[in-house]
């Protein structure tokens, strides 16, 4: 290859974007700790986990993966009760702040008192807050600062991560 003007200003750019992209990954705020990692009231083996919870509930709560958007029931649950983490029953939400956010997944403007425990989460190369159960961490899904008053906030949430108690 022939070294031309244009070859050089190309792999200069190149390496210029390079040097940028390499700086940028190493230079940011290391990730949160995984949920799973940390001390929380109620610890299980990931065995244990496996056998208690179904495989999506796993996934979700163990694994901070996201379920479809529209399959969950709770998506449409509208009678008046408690959401509660499928990991450990501990209440979260309660249906008096669900609203239909149109997402596909259950949400809410706000938690119960001291049943949510939040941590960054910079996967997928953006920042996000992560909602996780306070007692168990499981995975619950994301909170967002576009929901209505009188919070402002959209608890987005995996409906396989909880279930519903009537009241």
């Amino acid at each position: 290859m022939s070294l031309t003007r244009r070859n050089v200003l190309g792999i200069g750019c190149m390496a210029a974007a390079a040097g940028v992209l390499g700086l940028t990954a190493c230079s940011g705020a290391a990730p949160a700790a995984p949920a799973q990692k940390r001390l929380f009231e109620i610890m299980r083996s990931d065995a244990q986990w496996r056998e208690q919870l179904s495989p999506a509930q796993y996934a979700v709560l163990r694994g901070q993966s996201t379920e479809r958007a529209f399959s969950s029931p709770l998506n449409n649950e509208h009678r008046r009760g408690t959401f509660v983490c499928a990991g450990c029953a501990l209440p979260l939400f309660s249906s008096a702040t669900k609203f239909d956010s149109g997402t596909g997944w259950p949400s809410f403007w706000a938690p119960l008192h001291d049943a949510v425990g939040e941590d960054r989460d910079t996967t997928f190369g953006m920042l996000r807050v992560e909602a996780h159960c306070r007692r168990c961490g499981g995975h619950l899904g994301h909170v967002f600062n576009d929901g209505p008053r009188p919070t402002g906030l959209r608890y987005c949430m995996n409906g396989v991560a909880m279930n519903f108690v009537a009241a």
